[in-house]
């Protein structure tokens, strides 16, 4: 979140792009390796996907776990209250104890944008299955075609969920 303060991304911003290439490059690369030498590929796919899926429910569940069980251990406080008590749906949640709240903000719309980019990912390899037998390798124009698709796929996904984060919040806020 510095280094995207720095040079004035917001911090969903750099989350999105700074944070997540530094998680996943390595993934990358041993995606890569793993698909070279498996004749089907199986070890990459399940390094892609195990990889994600710890991110998913490691890295968000535990934080969340621990925030959700500080919070109610440590009831509503003036730090609390004052971090909470200007958001738009303070009402909903300022009864009982204090809890964890988690504030969306553009979360929404980028799930729907990377769902959306998800599916025609998974349109694409399967028709690179019908087309080539398997969804990797295959004759080089399409091999590269498919590649810059999925890159530009990406592209699109950071390019709109960057645009509706800038248009409800400055740099840096």
């Amino acid at each position: 979140a510095l280094a995207g303060c720095i040079i004035g991304i917001p911090d969903e911003i750099t989350a999105i792009s700074l944070v997540a290439l530094g998680t996943s490059l390595p993934d990358t690369f041993a995606s890569k390796q793993a698909a070279t030498q498996d004749p089907y590929a199986d070890a990459s796919i399940g390094n892609v996907t195990g990889s994600n899926s710890v991110n998913v429910f490691l890295g968000l569940g535990l934080p969340w776990s621990v925030g959700a069980i500080y919070w109610a251990i440590q009831g509503r406080t003036e730090e609390w209250q004052a971090r909470y008590s200007s958001t738009a749906n303070f009402e909903t949640f300022n009864t009982g104890g204090g809890k964890f709240v988690v504030l969306g903000g553009d979360l929404g719309y980028s799930v729907i944008i990377f769902t959306c980019g998800a599916l025609l990912a998974i349109l694409i390899l399967y028709i690179r299955r019908k087309l080539f037998g398997g969804e990797l390798g295959g004759p080089t124009v399409p091999k590269y075609i498919t590649v810059v698709i999925l890159v530009s796929l990406w592209l699109v996904y950071l390019a709109l969920s960057a645009a509706k984060t800038l248009s409800s919040v400055g740099p840096c806020d």
